[in-house]
């Protein structure tokens, strides 16, 4: 049964419901061993969202997703130079175009759709493009009753417009509302806004994140989304 104080539960959606790194690391030359290849795309991973950030505390609007990767992915290969003569256009192409296709984490449609059926309206507020976000629920099997992009609002999460944005648009107060994310940058961006935060750990992101500290700051702190639905139901 759905909890009657909350309305809608908001998913950032790379990383917190899809495993980027499984599709990042088939793309890259095989020829790079696999061990390598995890860490180019774990460092690309991070390179995307300091551009991100640095974008937002520049007062920038959105840069097309697909873009910002590409320019990441070229100043990675410059700090690997080994690498770089098996990166040509093509293949830079290829691994830009390879993040709109992503699998799901197994546990994510199963707590989605419990979700739903308890009655809740799922949405996707993360970052990247309406077309991004578009791709990636098709290549995951992933269904939502709606998609908030960063180029869709005007500007990128974690900037408090976002939250007070998207809210607004479905008509659903801060206090009914759940932000459900691996990224400690968008669960602080939602308490702000007076949200309620369910922090859903993933060895790919916040590496760098110390996890104590983390568990301390959400309503919730969970290892996967197998008891999303119970724990949203308690809040």
């Amino acid at each position: 049964m759905a909890n009657t104080k909350i309305r809608a539960v908001f998913f950032d959606f790379m990383g917190t419901c899809l495993d980027w790194h499984s599709g990042a690391i088939k793309v890259l030359p095989q020829s790079i061993a696999e061990s390598e290849r995890s860490q180019l795309a774990l460092e690309w991973r991070h390179d995307y969202f300091d551009a991100t950030t640095a974008r937002l505390a520049a007062n920038e609007p959105p840069e097309n997703i697909d873009l910002t990767l590409r320019k990441t992915l070229d100043a990675l290969l410059e700090k690997h130079p080994e690498h770089k003569p098996l990166f040509d256009d093509r293949v830079k192409h290829q691994c830009v175009v390879a993040w709109h296709s992503m699998p799901a984490w197994p546990e994510v449609p199963q707590a989605i759709e419990q979700l739903k059926a308890a009655g809740y309206e799922v949405f996707v507020f993360a970052n990247g493009t309406t077309r991004l976000q578009l791709d990636l629920c098709k290549s995951s099997g992933l269904k939502f009753n709606m998609l908030f992009s960063s180029e869709l609002l005007g500007v990128y999460k974690p900037a408090p417009k976002s939250y007070s944005k998207t809210l607004e648009l479905v008509n659903v107060k801060a206090e009914e509302s759940v932000m459900v994310a691996a990224h400690t940058t968008d669960v602080r961006g939602a308490r702000k806004a007076g949200m309620k935060t369910v922090y859903v750990h993933r060895w790919t992101d916040d590496i760098k994140e110390d996890m104590e500290v983390i568990q301390k700051e959400n309503d919730f702190f969970l290892d996967d989304m197998t008891s999303l639905a119970e724990v949203i139901g308690r809040l």
